[in-house]
């Protein structure tokens, strides 16, 4: 590991588009494409967006941030301490999702999948979820 960062804020809306750019910022270092910039801030901005809507239900709560950089690659992890998820394979299936009243795409994991190398998520009901990613630079696209 060449740095880290881990930063805190709270489930609003709002701070979705900081915690997108913090981290896309972060990982200049590395001489990313524009291209990578724009996968990591994607995916970022669905990993906050599920924690402040699914996480965390409207209810007050903080979200952690935490990223680390290797020579090639970010590791980045997203935790929120809300509901988390009863079943990981079933909400990780494109199109599903637990609020179909609010026009919600079910596409957030499939969205972090297409733009990130690895994703892992580790949920414990009533504890809260970590979504964790890797992005590995200069690879001709994302899941390779």
């Amino acid at each position: 590991m060449i740095n880290k960062m881990k930063v805190v804020v709270p489930a609003l809306s709002k701070n979705e588009g900081f915690c997108r750019s913090l981290v896309a910022a972060f990982c200049v270092e590395l001489s990313p494409t524009i291209e990578e910039v724009n996968d990591i801030k994607t995916a970022v901005s669905e990993a906050v967006t599920n924690a402040i809507v699914h996480g965390y239900e409207g209810q007050n709560g903080d979200i952690v941030i935490e990223a680390e950089l290797y020579n090639d690659s970010v590791k980045i992890s997203v935790t929120d301490f809300g509901q988390g998820i009863e079943n990981i394979d079933e909400a990780m299936q494109p199109f599903f999702t637990t609020k179909p009243e609010e026009e919600r795409s079910g596409m957030g994991f499939t969205v972090m999948q297409t733009f990130m190398n690895d994703i892992d998520v580790v949920s414990e009901k009533g504890k809260g979820t970590t979504v964790t990613m890797t992005k590995y630079f200069g690879r001709v696209n994302a899941r390779t």
